[in-house]
């Protein structure tokens, strides 16, 4: 399973601090103070309505209203009303058309250009025109107040007004801008109705100025009101209007703060004035009675107070408690739901939003078949009511087809119970188990592979634990020592094995286990079987180990070879039946070189391994006319018989033509002559012509390797001499290359050796570092020694050993000749030769 690393998502966004902690705003509060600020506005519109009529109509009562004859509406106070008022009316509607919301900022900066255009004309002293533009409002009843000119605390109020309609109107300013805004408007009404209530003119005008009239304040009021409400879910307007303890609270010491203090000083200027008691007792009384009032508000917010820090903490703690339960399941890998009893989901982690592929707040709320496809709603909604009828938790394993496809779970449910024990809930755990159902299934496929691997196996199979008890077998050992694989698990493998055998397979067995890393070794010598019947059978045993998990496993396999050794003991008596009629063949075709008193000589012949005994390597010591001695030594390439036949046949015209006394070149040409009418046969061949009576030899080389000639005292070197090609390389048909001979000293007492390539080639090895070797060794040998037939069988013998090794692996026919010629004082040949049979 991949894990994935998973975060703590955030709370949502919401419209207010309230709303991310989870409390909701108070609706009906809300739509009150909506549809208050919307009355409010309607309210002031109106008031503006009136005094523009009293205007155009020319009715005074319409222009005063409440106020006396000179306090009358002016007319850009009246459109500034009109205009202020119907725009927060489409501002407090909440979300309108776009239509509407231009209306609502053509209607504020309308008012905005009035009040600016009026206080630049207050700050400046210069009539830019703007007071009589609509209507003519007569002479000017002082030089502070031109005629049709409202007051600066109206205009002040209605800029003020018409800013908070502009920032309300959009989403680009925070709500709390344009509520300061409607505060500051609203008191400056309140300062106008003070100033009418308790008959303090002061608190109506700025100075010397014109002071607003009494209905102008009453919609500067209601334009506050309307400002600060038009959004009531937002700023200072939402800690009124939230549903918890902070709204109520707010609300009430709202009122008490703008009712109380009013109404206190009105009843002690009321007494005041009806002679009831003085000012100073009216002062006290005022104090009196906010201190008492005041005290009332503080404790009963003590109380509230109270109440919201002991709510408080139980929240904090159960939010916490709710943070670490989200948390502790956000960062379980298994999929985490809590349902109600109507399957509404109430929680679920981070694992079931990725499972659904939906985000949490679109899960929250919802039942199955909002979320899921019909038929898996289906299934889930009848298990949670399968489990709420049983009461008791349930598990089982499902293939569930979820938009990312198809997976396996292992599902947990179980019911959440109160106190009573009345279920109130349903928690589920859905793990996903694809991969470890994957790699079951995957492991039953591959113990089945390995079970039909093995019972393909040609040969006995056992499998043992390191103990070696057999934990396995297949159908094989029933044909190989009878009964059935399951006869054999749990018994001893060492059963298998005939008694008297046991102790060495037993020590053979616990060697190899003994070693650090025990390969694949197959045993084929010495080791026998037991059938069921008690008879005895040679195996061969390949054995192997496995490292389990917690244990090593070996693999025994047991092949009867019974029938291959009865086999091999008739091959190998047919091959010993075949080496020695080949041996006496190659015998007879060799023949026995004569044994000449007067040229002490050794010689040594090896035939491959590889071949029934025979070879193509010839030699012969052929006596001839006065003191001379043919000698030659070929080696026809190949080996077999049909080597073996050409050697006899050169064997014997070498011969024939050495009798006749001619030179060794021309030998040589009669002998190529000879091979070139044979197929496609390459011979080489070197002929000597010893010569006693004058110490001096003559020798023609067709391809052969050089003779070593050792001198008295050393040492010993190649005999120089013209090397000519192969015989049956020239083409019979034409002239080929001549054959060269030459004539050499040879001091008495030298000794000769003459050899073919299987003594001295052997692969990775230099010839010529090989041919050094024999000369050393020859040298060595011969040392101050007599080359008589006793010297010679040892440094036959020694070049063998040196040179060849093992006689019983080289792969090519080994000839060895060495031939001792008598030093001074040795036997006449002359006399010597009369003696020998044959000799001409």
């Amino acid at each position: 399973m991949v894990t994935r690393q998973r975060q703590v998502p955030e709370l949502p966004d919401a419209r207010g601090t309230e709303q991310a902690v989870g409390l909701p705003f108070h609706e009906p509060a809300v739509a009150a103070a909506r549809a208050t600020a919307q009355g409010a506005a309607l309210l002031a519109a109106a008031l503006g309505t009136v005094g523009l009529a009293g205007w155009i109509l020319g009715t005074d009562v319409l222009r005063t209203a409440l106020s006396r004859a000179d306090k009358s509406m002016q007319p850009n106070t009246a459109v500034a009303l009109l205009a202020l008022g119907f725009s927060l009316f489409l501002v407090a509607r909440g979300p309108v058309g776009r239509r509407a919301v231009l209306a609502a900022r053509a209607a504020a900066v309308l008012t905005a250009l009035i009040a600016v255009f009026t206080m630049a004309e207050y700050v400046t002293g210069v009539n830019l025109g703007i007071d009589e533009l609509l209507f003519s409002a007569g002479t000017a009843s002082a030089a502070m107040e031109p005629a049709g000119r409202m007051a600066p605390t109206t205009a002040a109020a209605l800029a003020l007004g018409s800013g908070a309609s502009l920032c309300q109107s959009g989403r680009r300013f925070p709500a709390w801008t344009a509520q300061l805004a409607g505060l500051v408007v609203l008191g400056l009404g309140m300062l106008r109705l003070y100033a009418f209530a308790y008959a303090v003119p002061e608190l109506a005008r700025f100075g010397a100025y014109r002071d607003m009239a009494l209905h102008t304040g009453l919609a500067l009021v209601l334009l506050g009101i309307a400002a600060f409400l038009s959004r009531p879910d937002e700023g200072a307007a939402g800690l009124l209007t939230n549903a918890g303890t902070t709204g109520a609270l707010g609300r009430r010491l709202l009122a008490t703060a703008l009712l109380v203090p009013p109404l206190l000083g009105w009843l002690v200027q009321a007494g005041e004035d009806a002679g009831l008691f003085g000012a100073r007792l009216g002062t006290a009384l005022l104090v009196c009675g906010h201190a008492i009032v005041f005290t009332a508000v503080i404790f009963a917010v003590l109380v509230v107070g109270r109440r919201v820090e002991v709510a408080h903490a139980r929240a904090r703690w159960q939010v916490r408690q709710n943070e670490l339960l989200q948390a502790f399941m956000d960062h379980t890998p298994a999929a985490v739901f809590i349902k109600d009893l109507d399957g509404r989901f109430l929680a679920v982690n981070t694992t079931f939003e990725e499972s659904l592929c939906l985000p949490r707040d679109q899960v929250l709320g919802r039942r199955d078949q909002d979320v899921m496809p019909p038929a898996l709603a289906r299934r889930a909604r009848a298990a949670d009511l399968a489990v709420l009828a049983r009461g008791t938790p349930v598990q089982r394993e499902e293939l569930l087809v979820l938009p990312g496809g198809p997976r396996d779970f292992l599902t947990s449910l179980f019911p959440l119970n109160d106190a009573a024990g009345r279920p109130y809930a349903l928690c589920g755990v859905v793990t996903d188990i694809s991969e470890r159902v994957a790699a079951q299934r995957e492991l039953e496929r591959a113990n089945q592979r390995f079970r039909a691997l093995l019972e393909c196996a040609p040969d006995a199979t056992v499998i043992t634990d390191g103990r070696g008890t057999i934990v396995m077998a297949n159908a094989q050992v029933g044909r190989v020592f009878g009964g059935t694989p399951d006869d054999l698990v749990g018994t001893s493998v060492v059963d298998l094995v005939p008694r008297p055998r046991r102790h060495r397979h037993s020590a053979l067995l616990r060697a190899y286990l003994r070693r650090p890393d025990p390969g694949p070794l197959v045993l084929g010598t010495g080791l026998y079987g037991l059938r069921r019947d008690g008879t005895e059978f040679p195996v061969e045993l390949s054995i192997s180990t496995l490292q389990a998990e917690r244990e090593t496993l070996v693999f025994l396999t047991v092949r009867d070879i019974t029938e291959r050794r009865q086999a091999e003991a008739e091959r190998a008596e047919r091959y010993e039946q075949q080496r020695r009629i080949a041996h006496t063949l190659q015998h007879s075709l060799m023949g026995e070189p004569p044994r000449l008193p007067y040229l002490p000589s050794a010689h040594c012949y090896l035939a491959s391994v590889q071949d029934p005994g025979v070879g193509g390597d010839w030699f012969d010591i052929i006596p001839l006319d006065g003191d001379r001695t043919g000698v030659v030594i070929g080696d026809v390439m190949g080996r077999g018989l049909e080597a073996a036949a050409v050697m006899g046949q050169l064997r014997a015209a070498s011969h024939a033509l050495a009798r006749t006394g001619i030179s060794p070149s021309r030998l040589m040409t009669g002998l190529d002559a000879f091979v070139g009418d044979l197929s496609e046969q390459l011979v080489t061949c070197a002929y000597l012509v010893l010569d006693q009576g004058t110490h001096r030899v003559t020798l023609c080389s067709a391809g052969h390797l050089p003779v070593i000639v050792r001198p008295p005292g050393g040492p010993a070197r190649p005999l120089r001499a013209p090397v000519g090609v192969p015989l049956g390389v020239n083409d019979p048909c034409c002239a080929g290359l001549p054959f060269e001979e030459t004539t050499q000293p040879l001091q008495p007492g030298s000794t000769l050796a003459l050899y073919t390539d299987g003594l001295v080639e052997r692969p990775g090895t230099d010839i010529e570092d090989q041919i050094g070797v024999l000369a050393r060794t020859l040298d060595d040998i011969l040392d101050d020694a007599p080359a008589d037939p006793e010297t010679l069988d040892r440094a036959e013998a020694l070049l063998i050993r040196t040179l060849v090794g093992d006689r019983a692996r080289h792969d090519d026919d080994v000839t060895l000749l060495l031939l001792g010629l008598p030093g001074p004082s040795g036997p006449v040949v002359g006399k010597l030769r009369q003696s020998v049979p044959g000799a001409v």
